[in-house]
């Protein structure tokens, strides 16, 4: 099948730099194949495995929904040393599925041991036994649909026909496209860092759009790395830099229940051995994993259910992180705040207001706000020489910065979301259809 690009020409995004796809290549140790399974109403790629052939050591964070799907309760029971295959298939969440939701992944994961153990003895000098246990889900789309078991099964035979155990930009840009639903483009990124003189990759590619809210992970996130390091290592790191990047965007404030961020070491790549996160050598891994986990979650946000704008959030000098998170994300999610930048409107008392609803004590002759550089407010009033000219011009910009200085402490954060425009009713009113 070829490269399936309708959703990704059809990109309605202004964030034109996030559009910018890096030259992802070859992970040794992964392979990756993708399929229509005609889940859709077209053929569009909907299916993509991902196979580790010597088995992956791994880390997974899970949303934080007390209702979650049932491919999130399958991978929470499943505790194996080693992942053998990542399946994710789009358009259904398998979630409020129940035990034909459940069931259908234990058949699922049968048949695909079947053909993996086929193809390692057809391939390897020292063929391994693959478990169901080994292998772990991703489902997104539409919750309370009857799980399409029989159309997944039957192309496991075609999936493993198209493994290929060398990756390119052409197969990386088919996973990304395979596993979106309302995005428009689908969302790669990658580094190139070091533990101690080896050269370390770390790609990665995550889907999202839409029913986007921190409270673990938000969206689907898959990061594959060459690199040697325990599933402890991996775990500490993963939950360390989740906090300021998947954990710092909303769309429109609603957790998934299907959200999961996962990283995978093939451990491929020979360096000394990490048996601490404070470890020097593991400093620039670690800078690394931080820089793809953002640029990964800005382009969730960037490519926003109908978002014409990429707004970032600054708050600074709280008295603690919990104080700057509470108001970043009470700007953020505020529909007035997000409806008046999709309008343009330098409506200022809004993100006032924002901060207000927050629940942080503060102290309002302290308070700055500007967007941009621009100051709105200063010292808890309106700045002297403000603008509206000024201010509205910039409100035309792609990308809106709102900085909030709470001057009572030392602490930041900073959260990343979009406007609420006319099309995101249009798109979230016509889900199904």
């Amino acid at each position: 099948m070829g490269l399936n690009l309708s959703n990704f020409l059809v990109s309605k995004s202004k964030n034109k730099r996030m559009k910018e796809f890096q030259d992802l290549d070859h992970i040794d140790g992964l392979s990756i194949s993708s399929v229509s399974a005609n889940l859709y109403k077209n053929t569009r790629d909907d299916l993509v495995l991902f196979y580790f052939r010597d088995g992956a050591n791994y880390a997974s964070v899970y949303t934080q929904s007390k209702v979650i799907s049932e491919n999130i309760k399958w991978n929470l029971n499943q505790k194996p040393k080693k992942i053998h295959s990542l399946l994710v298939n789009a358009r259904n969440a398998n979630c409020f599925t129940g035990k034909q939701g459940y069931k259908s992944l234990e058949k699922i994961a049968e048949i695909l041991c079947q053909k993996l153990n086929e193809k390692q003895i057809e391939d390897e000098e020292n063929p391994k036994k693959i478990k169901p246990k080994e292998i772990i889900f991703g489902c997104t789309g539409t919750i309370g649909e009857t799980f399409p078991e029989d159309k997944i099964r039957g192309k496991i035979p075609e999936l493993i026909e198209k493994i290929k155990y060398t990756q390119n930009k052409y197969i990386w840009m088919k996973a990304a496209l395979g596993i979106m639903t309302t995005d428009t483009q689908p969302k790669m990124a990658m580094e190139i860092c070091q533990i101690g003189n080896t050269e370390i990759k770390i790609f990665g590619i995550t889907k999202g759009s839409g029913m986007i809210q921190p409270n673990m992970a938000t969206t689907l996130a898959y990061i594959f790395t060459d690199a040697d390091l325990s599933n402890d290592i991996l775990k500490k790191l993963l939950k360390k830099n989740i906090a300021t990047t998947f954990n710092a965007i909303t769309c429109d404030g609603d957790t998934s229940t299907n959200d999961m961020v996962c990283i995978f070491s093939t451990g491929k790549a020979k360096h000394s051995k990490i048996t601490n996160i404070n470890d020097d050598k593991i400093k620039d891994f670690e800078i690394a994993l931080n820089n793809v986990l953002l640029n990964l979650a800005k382009r969730v946000v960037a490519d926003g259910e109908g978002a014409s704008k990429f707004i970032t959030i600054n708050v600074e000098n709280c008295k603690n992180e919990n104080d700057a998170k509470k108001i970043a994300f009470s700007i953020a999610n505020s529909p007035l705040v997000k409806t008046a930048i999709a309008g343009e409107d330098p409506n200022w008392g809004r993100v006032v207001m924002a901060i207000g609803k927050s629940g942080v004590i503060l102290n309002l002759d302290k308070l700055s706000i500007r967007f941009g550089n621009i100051y709105i407010v200063q010292n808890g009033k309106l700045f002297s020489n403000y603008s509206e000219s000024e201010v509205s011009s910039y409100m035309k910009s792609d990308n809106i910065e709102i900085n909030v200085n709470i001057s009572n402490g030392s602490k930041k954060f900073t959260a990343y979301t979009m406007d609420l425009t006319k099309k995101y009713l249009e798109i979230n009113s016509d889900y199904r259809s």
